[in-house]
């Protein structure tokens, strides 16, 4: 049987999110996970961040836009699609929450080894989710 690719990682982690599976972290993100963009550190650091995006945005869908490896690398640019219901994230300190709909997209680069994500980086556009809700 032949190891899975660090694309095929990622693809998982990001289909089991959107079926709602709350122990794909567990599954394939390292403990010590080392996150290259800003927030807490670590598969909780990242449930954590989830946690707050869910809580000031949610419920949010996400649409893959792309998804390509190389390696142990795998680079995933998608777009979160979502309600601003809070503004607990530092982003968002001080914005009121204006209940629009949102959409804020990402590029994430993930670093796969031995079956799971031990890395992550990560370009976002926060201005363009700050300028969708703006009043």
């Amino acid at each position: 049987m032949s190891e899975r690719s660090a694309k095929d990682v990622v693809a998982e982690m990001f289909r089991r999110q959107q079926e709602g599976d709350e122990t794909v972290l567990d599954d394939l993100v390292a403990e010590d996970m080392l996150n290259h963009a800003a927030g807490p550190q670590g598969r909780e650091g990242l449930r954590r961040i989830l946690g707050i995006i869910d809580e000031d945005l949610g419920p949010v869908t996400a649409e893959q836009h792309h998804l390509i490896g190389d390696g142990d690398l795998v680079a995933q640019h998608l777009t979160l699609h979502g309600t601003h219901r809070a503004s607990t994230m530092p982003l968002l300190a001080g914005e009121g929450v204006s209940g629009r709909p949102a959409a804020w997209t990402f590029i994430h680069l993930w670093r796969v080894a031995d079956g799971v994500i031990v890395e992550h980086w990560a370009c976002r556009d926060d201005m363009g989710l700050l300028e969708q809700l703006r009043e």
